[in-house]
């Protein structure tokens, strides 16, 4: 084939249009890694050693502190909503947060690709710090009403994110402001529940399941409400798939060491399993 005929091929390939009509100026124009801020997001990682898996490490958390940013987002949206009593919009975000945690449980299998011995060889030089420590993970935990006062003392070194924590600790939760939607839609729920502390993870109250019940009892007579409840299961059943994933790894890796922010590592993990963040939507089931 000639030279000629080569370039009247290539003329009639339209990926090769389109390469070259794309734009490839950017002097005074916003180009893609402007626009989502790469420099800074992909020098962000600073491995300490010169362990290969040391960037797997630290990108596994990043990635992670990321999409632990949009839930927040989205959870801080979908609590407006409810308690605007505009709950179908509510549902898109609930949903989305529900992926974010299948995305993070799904994290920890990449980074269950490093061994023990790999880890090793850089695990002293996190010194203290822990995922333990996260923030945003506490944030996501107050949003769906797991409160414990206690979790803020690993944040008095920074006064910005414990003034965030603390706002967020006496904040309504999801569950708040769902036990709200409740006693809107006619079920009789007692002041004591709807005005009760804020700052405390709540327990399971038998007015609550009764009101649950007559909900999944009928679902056509409260439609909205009952899917509102099975969003909220839904959310929770990808949360513990999420922290469940998240032992399992660690144990695979660290087996029974202590964490190295000073918890018992894996018992601390898999205590942390036993939390229900919505008790009467799980009891439920059994009542029917």
């Amino acid at each position: 084939m000639s030279d000629v005929e080569d370039a009247d091929d290539r003329s009639t390939d339209p990926a090769a249009h389109d390469a070259a009509d794309a734009h490839t100026d950017f002097a005074s124009a916003m180009s893609y890694g402007d626009y989502l801020g790469l420099p800074p997001v992909l020098s962000a990682a600073h491995p300490l050693t010169d362990a290969h898996d040391e960037l797997l490490f630290i990108i596994q958390h990043q990635t992670s502190e990321l999409w632990m940013k949009l839930a927040i987002h989205e959870l801080d949206a979908a609590i407006v909503e409810i308690a605007a009593g505009r709950l179908r919009p509510s549902f898109k975000m609930l949903t989305r947060v529900a992926r974010i945690f299948e995305q993070l449980k799904n994290a920890w299998d990449v980074l269950r690709t490093m061994t023990p011995s790999e880890y090793a060889r850089f695990r002293d030089e996190l010194g203290v710090s822990s995922g333990f420590q996260s923030y945003q993970y506490r944030a996501i935990e107050f949003l769906c009403g797991n409160k414990d006062r206690e979790m803020l003392r690993a944040h008095q070194h920074d006064p910005a994110v414990l003034a965030e924590l603390e706002r967020r600790l006496h904040a309504d939760s999801l569950y708040d402001v769902t036990l709200q939607v409740l006693s809107d839609a006619g079920f009789d729920l007692p002041e004591e529940v709807l005005s009760a502390d804020r700052t405390v993870a709540r327990s399971s109250d038998p007015a609550v399941l009764a009101a649950w019940q007559a909900v999944y009892a009928d679902p056509q007579a409260h439609w909205s409400v009952y899917e509102l409840g099975e969003k909220l299961v839904d959310l929770e059943d990808y949360f513990r798939r999420w922290r469940f994933n998240h032992v399992t790894t660690v144990e695979r890796i660290i087996g029974s060491k202590t964490g190295t922010g000073g918890t018992s590592g894996v018992q601390y993990l898999k205590r942390r399993l036993d939390v229900v963040l919505f008790d009467e939507l799980w009891e439920v089931r059994a009542a029917l």
